[in-house]
Parts: C-alpha cells; structure tokens; sequence
C-alpha cells in the first residue's frame, strides 16, 4: 500500500516527502511576547517560551533561536528570568541578529520551556528604535511568532528568517589543527628580564606604578626571572608599602579575543623565604583597558589564587571570574565568579575557551566554571600573569612568594579541548618550538 501511495503521488510531493527529516526538530514551536513594546526604548524585551509538539526529546545544547536586528549599535544581552534558569541561557550577537542558545538540558516531547524573559541594550544605555527590528511584534501574549526561527543542529526548524539566511555555527573543539587564525605560543627559555628578545616577541615587564595591590608598592622587572626555562614571578614584602615588590608580565598588544587560552602554572602556599601568612594573589588572566568608571567594553577573565586568602576569605582558594565593567571609587563591580576552598599548591594546566557566547575554565581537563551573559568580553585582550599582595599583615621580617610558568598557548576563534591543548604543545616542543606568535 505505501508503493502505491507513492507512485500515485506527484514525484516532487514523494520527493520532498522522502527529503523531510523525521525528528523532534519538525515539532518545535517558537512563541513570542514583547514586554517592551513602544518604538523608542532603551532596552527591547523579547520573551520566548519554546514548545515540543514532536515525539523525541530534543537536546536543548543543538538549539538556537534568532531574533533579527537592524542598525549596527553594539548590544549587551541579558537574562532578567527564565524557568529553565537564566545560568542555563546564552545570549550572543552576530551580523544582524541575536542569537539565543542552552547550555545541555532537554526538551521532552509535549514540553515547553515556559518564560525566557530575555532582554538587550545599547552598549551606551542610549535609547535606540527597535519598531525596524524584522522579529519585532507589539503583542503583549504569548503568539506563535514566525519571525524568529529556530534552527536544530544547524537546520531550520521553525520561522521565517529575513532572506532565508542560515546561521552560523557554534564553533565546538577541535583538537586537531583547523585553520586557526592565529597560535601564540611560548615555552618562556629567556636569560632574564632584560633579555631583548621579550619585547621583540612582544612581552612587556611591568615597572610602571599603580594598582592593583598594596599603596606605594613597586612592580620589580628584576624579579621577574626565567630559571630552568620557566617564567618566575617573586613578590616579597617586609611590612610596609614601600618595601613591598610585585611582579607581572604583559604581552603588549591587545589583539587576543575568542578562542583557546592556556598555560602551566604552578601556584605556591608557602612562601620560599620568611614567615608565612600574606594575602597573596597568583594570577593568569586576560584583560582590557577601563576607560572610564562602569566602562561598557571592559572585560576581564581569571584564574586568582588566594594560598592563605584574602577578601574576606579565612584559607586557600582559587577563583575563576568573569567581568563585565567596574568603578574604582565608591567600589561597583559588575562580575560573576566561581570558587573553590581547597589548596591548589603546584602545577596545573589552566585552559579558558572563549566561544558562543560562553567561557570556560578548565583546571586539569575538569571544567571549574561556566559564565556568559553580559560577562562575556566584548573588545580585544592582552595576557597576563602578576603576583601582588591584597594588603599587608604586619611584621619587618621580609617574605617571598614565587609563581612559575612553564608555557603559554593561545589559539584564534578555535575552541580546543585541554586534551587537545596539551596534545599541540607537546608537539611544539617536539619541534624545537620555543616561540610562535601568528596572532594578528
């Protein structure tokens, strides 16, 4: 009977019957309400839910919805309340469009995702005409809303997009080498801070004085060493802001965004010479400028290690932090962060990935952290590792603190697993690389 049916069909009917994909991806359904619905606004308020009419389950991590823009402002995205949780939510900007997206989770057949109470805003909180917006609508109910798609896997499974246009991919680990567009990469075998060959491979040492740290401390390149071919950073104080010696090294361009960052860093508890007991912060982080107090493209993204605390914090601990902005005075900090209370004294191997929309914080091929949202960077970064000292406990007896670097490793708009990162490295050295830097 089906052969039949078949061949009494037109053939582009049993064609396209053939062709159609039976999965849950043809029973998604996108509603939409607005909760902003005047023309002029300073921050558009699309609220989705996302429904299940199919009868698989569809894994929410291959979903993305897209809402379509106009203009070329510069957005912020955020998640004011979701049912699904807003830590659970992404929200990212492309050429046109923001694109919405689930960290892993799933949708069963008959299920609805109820409220996504999302919103977005002009970088500069200036108002700005959402009324052009192709996926714009007044209704102020959950409707259907074709305007929005909805794409599985990559493939269009609800709406109609502006021009049919299809998405872009979500990049995904790659561990073999794909095109980067760029691998800097150094194995840090320098005869010292002095030597020409840091700010030929664009290293800056800090001298400069200022913050953070300790009031009138100094930023020392001359304890800045590389024994054995690691990087050492050794910050020792006797007391007093004057006697007290940070280190940190910069590359000097700013020119690092998404992708894959590395290194091997080896965090100390004790200090190598005198007593005990400094609020001390061993660093690898990435960073930018802030321009101004609560500047809206500032980005900042941490591993901080506390050996004996600090900021409230009574013992050992290791931060990952993610910034949006921040003022200095009164202190506003706009950030989230993740922690534990552990000692994580020696080597680790740090990896961040910077993609989608989402960045990730490995220690040791774990993942440590998960944040996005508003907290994901906006602008170009430098690298960086410092030690400094949160303040002082008092005491004239000088002690030194040392944080070592065996290497660093960035790869351009790849996301590399940290198998993969130790994979590459291992074949860098392999081949008497010491030094690449393809980064533009």
């Amino acid at each position: 009977m089906k052969i039949l049916l078949a061949l009494a069909l037109p053939f582009a009917v049993v064609a396209a019957l053939l062709a159609a994909p039976a999965n849950a991806a043809q029973g998604l359904r996108l509603q939409y309400k607005n909760s902003s619905t005047t023309p002029t606004t300073a921050q558009a308020e699309p609220w989705f839910q996302l429904l299940n009419d199919g009868t698989s389950a569809v894994p929410l991590a291959q979903v993305k919805i897209r809402y379509y823009l106009t203009g070329t402002e510069t957005y912020r995205f955020a998640c004011s309340w979701a049912v699904v949780g807003c830590s659970t939510v992404t929200g990212t900007f492309g050429n046109g469009y923001l694109e919405v997206g689930f960290t892993p989770g799933t949708l069963a057949p008959g299920g609805n995702t109820r409220d996504l109470q999302l919103r977005f805003h002009r970088a500069d909180w200036q108002s700005f005409d959402q009324s052009d917006d192709y996926s714009f609508g007044v209704q102020t109910g959950y409707a259907d809303w074709e305007k929005a798609a909805v794409y599985v896997n990559g493939q269009l499974a609800w709406g109609r997009p502006p021009g049919g246009g299809e998405p872009t991919p979500t990049p995904t680990p790659t561990d073999p080498p794909t095109g980067s567009a760029g691998v800097l990469f150094d194995d840090f075998s320098y005869t010292g801070s002095g030597d020409p060959r840091l700010a030929q491979r664009g290293w800056t040492v800090r001298s400069s004085s200022g913050g953070p740290g300790v009031p009138g401390a100094t930023w020392s390149p001359a304890a800045v060493t590389f024994p054995g071919g690691v990087l050492q950073l050794e910050s020792s104080t006797d007391g007093t802001g004057a006697g007290t010696v940070q280190t940190e090294l910069s590359t000097a361009n700013r020119k690092f965004f998404e992708g894959t960052y590395a290194a091997r860093v080896r965090f100390s508890d004790a200090p190598v010479t005198g007593p005990d007991g400094e609020h001390v912060v061993q660093t690898f982080f990435t960073i930018t400028p802030l321009r101004q107090n609560m500047d809206p493209d500032y980005g900042e993204l941490d591993f901080e290690y506390l050996p004996n605390g600090g900021w409230g914090e009574p013992a050992n601990i290791l931060y990952a932090t993610s910034w949006e902005t921040y003022q200095a005075d009164p202190w506003q900090a706009v950030n989230t962060h993740t922690e534990e209370r552990t000692s994580f004294s020696g080597w680790h191997d740090l990896v961040v990935q910077v993609s989608g929309g989402r960045v990730k914080y490995y220690v040791d091929g774990r993942l440590f952290a998960d944040h996005g949202g508003v907290y994901y960077p906006e602008t170009p970064m430098w690298i960086m590792f410092n030690q400094w000292f949160i303040d002082l406990q008092g005491g004239s007896a000088r002690r030194a603190y040392q944080q070592q670097v065996d290497w660093v490793y960035h790869t351009k708009n790849e996301v590399v697993s940290p198998a993969g990162v130790l994979s590459r490295v291992n074949a860098l050295r392999a081949a008497g690389t010491a030094f690449q830097d393809t980064v533009s």
